[in-house]
């Protein structure tokens, strides 16, 4: 199964297949310019390393070695540097796959090199093989506001608009894909997309040529996976619909085969169920977020659900499959990568 995606939203999405007896690729936004990514992009001029460290981690094995105890390789690469100079704030995974990706000429191969160093479950792919940029059309949400439409440039800034992300697009407009990520999506059994960053980590995935072909010339199975609740700024007043809407306006030709959504978050069952129609897909409702946090998915439930949107039989999920502890509390759903 190939998972698309990035940040927060992907880290559940990988929390919940790693339960399941399937191989796992990920797919990962490279736009990120904020925080220690952000940094690591203006000064090394690599890709940011942030959605794809937070990929590996949830990914992980949960020890160090033989024997089990202390930390686990998921608390090291999420583990941030204390004091105040110039490493302050920056995780061990960023520092670790930048010093890789500046050994190797390809951020592949180092994606690689760490993935079997933290024995990961599973392999992670960026979406293109150098930075990227977003700038977002944004509508003002205050009537007094003489400027009704902006253009904010960069994804930690577009996450932090008081305004209402009406679009999105990559610069450079037509980046060329990740040739292992078209290859896996193209091979693939079946394809997630979502949850996430609407317009900051899963829509951008659709606006990379290469990708989008990919995930129309699939045989595999395709799911998207709607979010719990509204994005202040991205997505601040949309219905489960209208997510549904952004993602048709960003890739007219898309074509998905499932849309599954949390069945408390859906007000208007019979108009999602029109919109996913549009797409081709059938409508699965669930109950998928985590207990007493409404805002973040609980990964069993969601392991449940995506065997079943694949049609996995229940019986494939993993016998000795650990409890996967997402490291995301009501509240992180975005945080600093």
């Amino acid at each position: 199964m190939v998972a698309l995606g990035g940040g927060h939203g992907l880290y559940a999405s990988l929390s919940a297949l790693r339960t399941l007896d399937i191989d796992i690729t990920a797919v990962v936004t490279v736009a990120d310019d904020g925080g220690s990514s952000g940094r690591i992009r203006r000064e090394l001029g690599v890709l940011p390393p942030g959605d794809l460290r937070m990929a590996l981690a949830a990914l992980a094995s949960s020890t160090l070695g033989p024997g089990g105890g202390g930390p686990s390789w998921r608390d090291v690469l999420q583990h941030r540097l204390g004091g105040t100079g110039a490493l302050a704030g920056h995780p061990i995974g960023n520092l670790l796959l930048t010093g890789l990706m500046e050994l190797h000429a390809d951020p592949v191969t180092a994606l690689a090199d760490v993935a079997r160093v933290v024995g990961a479950d599973g392999r992670v792919l960026p979406m293109a093989a150098t930075p990227l940029d977003l700038i977002a059309e944004v509508a003002s949400v205050d009537p007094d506001d003489p400027v009704r439409h902006r253009q904010i440039r960069g994804q930690s800034a577009i996450a932090a608009t008081a305004g209402r992300v009406t679009s999105i697009r990559l610069v450079p407009a037509d980046p060329a894909a990740c040739p292992e990520a078209v290859a896996a999506i193209e091979d693939a059994d079946a394809v997630l997309l979502g949850p996430g960053s609407w317009f900051t980590s899963v829509i951008p995935h659709l606006l990379v040529p290469g990708l989008a072909k990919a995930l129309n010339r699939t045989s595999g199975r395709r799911v998207v996976i709607l979010n719990l609740e509204q994005q202040a700024g991205e997505t601040e007043g949309f219905s489960p619909e209208q997510h549904l809407g952004a993602l048709r306006e960003a890739c007219p030709e898309l074509a998905m085969d499932v849309v599954v959504a949390d069945v408390d978050a859906v007000l208007d069952e019979a108009a999602l169920r029109r919109y996913a129609d549009e797409l081709g897909a059938q409508l699965l409702l669930a109950p998928i977020a985590a207990p007493g946090a409404t805002a973040r998915h609980d990964p069993g439930k969601l392991s449940q659900v995506i065997a079943e949107a694949i049609g996995l039989p229940a019986a494939d999920a993993r016998p000795d499959a650990e409890h996967v502890d997402t490291g995301l509390r009501p509240g992180m759903e975005q945080g600093v990568r």
